[in-house]
């Protein structure tokens, strides 16, 4: 099944389809990752974005049951340069392709992904349409100038209810602006009693709880877009720890008065490597976000640097000097990645248990 891609800027790449024969529009960004495609695929962080694979071959290991980040694929398509047919696993239940039509949702392979991720780097994340080879590239570029590109990611995805996952530990109150599973995992995995609550759930209602903490998820899209969300966080903050995570990482800044930036392509993989300030040492992280936090913004806020991207000097983690506050903009929790940053739950939970400087 000829198919193609189809850019704002009138680029054209030409494949083989996979997955849904449907047509798809989205924010098309590049992700380094060599393993994870599942993780991925269901990441809420993806949500409206078409995933370019740079490593060479995907699906050879199928989907299973195990490796969900939530219960269903968020990514509008994936691209890759070559596409395993079949796939051999142990857990495997179902091929990348079988899982992908299942939600409707289109698969490219057999383009050049390196010339297409170079053209990325330099004119930053373009608006996409996948769709057949006979549809005209002015056809394309027409239904990409009419197609609705919507901002309200974080409504889209976040948890309607609240819900409990119970343990015997502190008590955790997470904010869900689109959460992966495996944050959940990780404060349960700590014996953490915790409580999930929508993105606009009130800090009154959240303090009712009687929270030892309080979880800013990461999530999809801009932070401008919840502006709900800073003057939530700022009744929050004095009152009990609190800890962000990627999209919780920048509303943290911005309710403290620091401002965000759209990145050029931002930072999408599992091996960006990362500087602890404090003490020089370095993390392989796992990363997933376009937006970063203006480092120039931070002077009065009462907000320091305490982590920095190896890479480009971004910020990658902060800390309020006078509270109980800090976040980071990577992933911990990895899934798909390393693991080297799962120490910063350890100092959440050193904050929860009231120790000197734990953010620090």
């Amino acid at each position: 099944m000829k198919r193609k891609l189809v850019l704002e800027d009138g680029s054209v790449f030409e494949g083989e389809g996979f997955g849904s024969g449907s047509e798809a529009f989205g924010e098309v960004v590049f992700t380094t990752s060599m393993t994870g495609y599942q993780e991925l695929l269901t990441d809420p962080s993806f949500l409206g974005q078409m995933a370019v694979m740079t490593f060479p071959m995907q699906g050879n290991y199928g989907i299973n049951r195990y490796d969900y980040e939530s219960s269903k694929p968020h990514v509008s398509a994936m691209i890759v340069g070559e596409y395993a047919e079949h796939p051999s696993n142990f857990r495997m239940e179902k091929t990348l392709s079988q899982y992908l039509a299942k939600f409707g949702i289109p698969g490219l392979c057999g383009i050049d992904t390196r010339k297409l991720t170079r053209l990325l780097r330099e004119k930053g994340s373009l608006k996409g349409i996948i769709t057949d080879s006979d549809v005209s590239n002015e056809e394309a570029l027409m239904k990409i100038g009419k197609a609705d590109f919507f901002i309200n990611h974080i409504e889209r995805v976040s948890a309607g209810n609240i819900y409990e996952v119970p343990g015997s530990g502190k008590r955790v109150v997470l904010y869900d602006y689109g959460m992966k599973s495996s944050i959940l995992k990780n404060l349960a995995e700590r014996g953490l009693n915790i409580t999930v609550v929508p993105w606009n759930y009130p800090a009154e209602d959240a303090l009712e709880l009687n929270p030892d903490g309080i979880m800013l998820s990461n999530g999809p899209g801009n932070p401008d877009d919840v502006p709900e969300t800073y003057e939530i966080i700022k009744k929050l903050l004095g009152k009990v720890p609190v800890f962000g995570i990627c999209m919780g990482h920048q509303l943290l800044a911005k309710a403290c008065g620091a401002e965000t930036e759209r990145m050029v392509f931002g930072h999408r993989g599992g091996n960006n490597p990362v500087k602890e300030l404090e003490t020089g040492k370095i993390y392989i992280t796992s990363q997933n976000h376009g937006y970063v936090v203006d480092e120039e913004s931070l002077s009065g806020t009462g907000l320091e640097v305490t982590y920095r991207c190896v890479n480009d000097g971004t910020v990658e983690g902060i800390r309020h000097r006078k509270y109980n506050a800090f976040s980071v903009q990577f992933h911990p929790e990895s899934s798909p990645g390393p693991s080297d940053g799962s120490v910063i739950f350890e100092k959440f939970l050193e904050m929860m248990e009231g120790k000197k400087n734990a953010a620090e």
